[in-house]
Formats: structure tokens, sequence, C-alpha cells
């Protein structure tokens, strides 16, 4: 990696890959096979992204007695169907092979469980793109397993690209507030699931509506980053 070939980090579920279904279907599935009421479809839709037991506790309501095995039905689930139900989002493959061919690293931050989040990405033939992949702890109903939230993923993701100077790229607050923890800007995407004007309050630099803008964003944002390298030589106060 060359001092202005800035990384990027992507988070998965509504920024590379789209669900179709497989989320939220699995969700009611494993609600109703335990007798406990479904949210409607906007709820539903605005648990992707966030963490699942937490989604589970307070949109669905899950008692915290059931959680796991709440977690447990879903997961066979997606295993089964919900992986071949996802697709990549358009633009989504020729962005990362532009970035490869420009020697630009990439990564994968979400808070899907870390056992889960390769296998996605291979169904779709991309994990071989990315120099890291970080996720969740396999065990999500466990109060204080694994990393503290998206902050950590994000801060993981950076220690295996061996860089404090990187970009965030994703469809949900969460992106944005561990992007900032980490000292990091956050492009928001708006093919995802956020509701309308999440991602700007959340404080992301920029929002985007497709693939080819998300490449411009990047680019600029890396010109900005490297003139004011430039001028901080040129000042003599490094």
């Amino acid at each position: 990696m060359t001092s202005t070939t800035v990384p990027v980090i992507f988070d998965l579920d509504g920024t590379l890959v789209d669900p179709n279904g497989g989320i939220t279907d699995g969700i009611a599935a494993a609600l109703r096979e335990f007798g406990l009421p479904v949210p409607p479809q906007e709820l539903l839709d605005a648990m992707v992204g966030p963490k699942l037991s937490d989604s589970l506790l307070t949109v669905a309501a899950v008692p915290p007695a059931m959680l796991e095995n709440v977690i447990r039905s879903y997961r066979m689930r997606y295993l089964d169907t919900g992986i071949a139900q996802s697709r990549l989002y358009p633009g989504i493959l020729e962005l990362l092979d532009s970035f490869a061919a420009e020697g630009r690293p990439v990564a994968v931050a979400t808070q899907k469980p870390e056992n889960l989040a390769p296998l996605v990405l291979q169904h779709h033939k991309i994990l071989d793109r990315f120099v890291s992949v970080q996720g969740s702890a396999v065990n999500e109903a466990a109060p204080a397993a694994g990393r503290v939230g998206k902050t950590g993923i994000i801060a993981a993701a950076m220690a295996d690209l061996r860089t404090q100077h990187a970009m965030m790229v994703g469809d949900r607050a969460q992106d944005v507030a561990g992007a900032i923890a980490n000292g990091i800007d956050c492009i928001g995407v708006r093919w995802g699931f956020a509701p309308d004007g999440e991602l700007e309050d959340a404080g992301a630099v920029a929002v985007v509506d497709d693939a080819p803008a998300l490449r411009t964003t990047v680019e600029q944002l890396e010109s900005v980053r490297t003139a004011a390298l430039s001028e901080v030589r040129n000042d003599g106060t490094v």
C-alpha cells in the first residue's frame, strides 16, 4: 500500500450484499416457530445491520430466556436458504475490481457473526478480494461475548490492514458511529436499510446513491487527505 492509497472497510448486509428477504424472512419464521409476534415489515427491515441479539430483544421483544433458541432457529434457516436469497448490489463487483486494479486494500467489518460473514462472501465469489473479514462473536446471545459493537469490529479490521487511516462504507448509523470512534470517515450508502436522514444525522461525510458515486467519493476524500498531508510536510511540522 502506498502512502496515498487509503484502504476501504465495508459493512456487509445492506452495503455489499442485499439480503433480499433472507434475513427478515428468517427472523419472522424463527419468531413464529416459538409463538412470538412478528413485527411489521418496516421494523423487520430496521433489524438488518445492528447486532441481531440486540434487535431481537429491543425491536421484536423476545424474552431473554428464549433469545438463544430464537437465534439458533434463525441461523439454521439462514444457512439453509438465507444466503442463497442474497445478491450483490449493482456495481459492487466492478467497484471491488477497480479497487484491486489500483492496489487499494479492502476489508469487511460486519456485525454478522465472524463464522458466517466469510460464507456469504464466498457464496458471491468475492471473499478473496478482502485483506480482512471481521465480525461479531459466534455466540450472539452471550451478553459480553466478542468485541464491543461496531467500534471494536472496525478497529480489528484496521489492525489487520495495519493502518490508522481508512474509510468506512456502510448503510446504518452504527457504521458511522463506529468509524468516528476509530477516527476515520464514513461514507453512507443510500441503497441499504437506513431510514431517510439516519446516515446524515449520524455524521456520515457523504451519502451516495450508487457504486460509481461511491468510487468517486472515495477518490475525492483520498485527494483531500493527500493534500492535507502534503501541506503538513511542507510546513515542516511532522
